[in-house]
C-alpha cells in the first residue's frame, strides 16, 4: 500500500482510501473535541461560579490577579483586567464558551482556534507565567494545541465543511451565491 494514495477496489468499485490515509484524514478530530469541551466546560464553570466572577474575596478573580501580578510574565494585561476584575471575568467565561463551542461544531474552525491560542497566550503571560519548570504550567501545551488547529482547520465533523459542500452543490448546479 502506497502512503496516502488512492488505491482500486477489489471488484472494479473505484477508488479506496488506506488505512493511514483515513487515520490521517481524521488525526486532529481527538484534539478539536479534547479543546472544544474543555473550553466549553471551562467557560460554564467560570459563568456558574459567582466568587470567581466577584471582584474581591475569596476564590475571586480580583483576588487571583493581585496573586499572580508581580511574577507575571506580561504584567500590563493583568493592569488592565484589573480595572474591572468582574467584566474581564465574563468577557473570559463568555470567550473559552464560545471557543469551545465553536470548536466543537467545527464552525469558523480557524477562527475558534485563534480564539483558543489568544486565551491560552494571556493565561501563559499572566497566570502560568511563574510556573518552574515551565512545563508545570497548563497553558502553555493549550496555546501549542491550537496552533495545529489554526494551520488545519476543521475538515471532517464540521459545520464549515458541510457550509463549504453547501455552497459547492449550488455552484455546480450554476446557482450564483445570494440566488
Amino acid at each position: 500500500m502506497a502512503h496516502g494514495t488512492l488505491l482500486e477496489q477489489p471488484g472494479g468499485l473505484g477508488p479506496r482510501r488506506g488505512v493511514r490515509a483515513t487515520l490521517r484524514r481524521y488525526a486532529l478530530l481527538p484534539l478539536r473535541v479534547f479543546l472544544g469541551i474543555t473550553f466549553t466546560y471551562a467557560g460554564l464553570d467560570k459563568l456558574t461560579d459567582s466568587a470567581f466572577l466577584s471582584a474581591s474575596g475569596p476564590g475571586s478573580l480580583g483576588e487571583l490577579l493581585d496573586n499572580v501580578r508581580p511574577t507575571a510574565g506580561a504584567p500590563f494585561l493583568i493592569d488592565l483586567a484589573q480595572h474591572s476584575p468582574t467584566a474581564f471575568g465574563y468577557a473570559l467565561a463568555i470567550g473559552e464558551l464560545l471557543v469551545g463551542l465553536a470548536t466543537l461544531l467545527g464552525l469558523w474552525a480557524r477562527v475558534a482556534a485563534t480564539g483558543g491560542a489568544l486565551i491560552s497566550l494571556v493565561l501563559w503571560l499572566t497566570v502560568s507565567w511563574s510556573a518552574t519548570p515551565y512545563y508545570y504550567g497548563n497553558d502553555l501545551p493549550y496555546l501549542m494545541a491550537w496552533l495545529p488547529l489554526i494551520l488545519a482547520g476543521a475538515e471532517h465533523f464540521s459545520a464549515d465543511n458541510a457550509l463549504r459542500l453547501r455552497r459547492r452543490r449550488g455552484l455546480d448546479m450554476g446557482l450564483g451565491v445570494g440566488d
